[in-house]
């Protein structure tokens, strides 16, 4: 059983600094994709950014120059922790955070069907206050 365990949400002011934390915890036997999702009250969960297994990243314009993703123990498939650097924070960047471990775009063929992998965490909530 995989299941993801996120940690950094916090409420802040605007212009400050954040870091989200995901932790892979259980074994994926698998290279997967890891990506942040947001969601504000009562609107649908949207993109935030990916990284991929061979380390590409994708953002969403709203955050571009602004948030970083990174991740450490990348090929290791029950270590894996994805970060989410978060500056010059936003009132609008208020939302709940969630993490996503979802099937890479070219996964290793030792995967088998380990690859189709797809879980959620649980969600953190940030604050960004005026």
């Amino acid at each position: 059983q995989v299941w993801l365990e996120e940690s950094g949400g916090d409420s802040v002011e605007a212009g400050e600094s954040l870091t989200l934390s995901c932790k892979v915890s259980g074994n994926t036997f698998c290279e997967h994709a890891m990506s942040w999702y947001r969601q504000y009250p009562e609107r649908e969960r949207e993109f935030v950014a990916t990284i991929d297994r061979d380390g590409t990243t994708t953002y969403a314009d709203s955050v571009k120059e602004r948030f970083t993703i990174s991740q450490v123990d990348a090929k290791n498939t029950n270590r894996n922790t994805v970060y989410l650097q978060m500056n010059s924070l936003k009132v609008e960047d208020t939302a709940v955070y969630y993490c996503k471990l979802s099937p890479a775009s070219n996964p290793p063929p030792w995967c088998g069907t380990n690859r189709h992998l797809e879980v959620w965490g649980q969600g953190t909530l940030v604050t960004v206050s005026s």
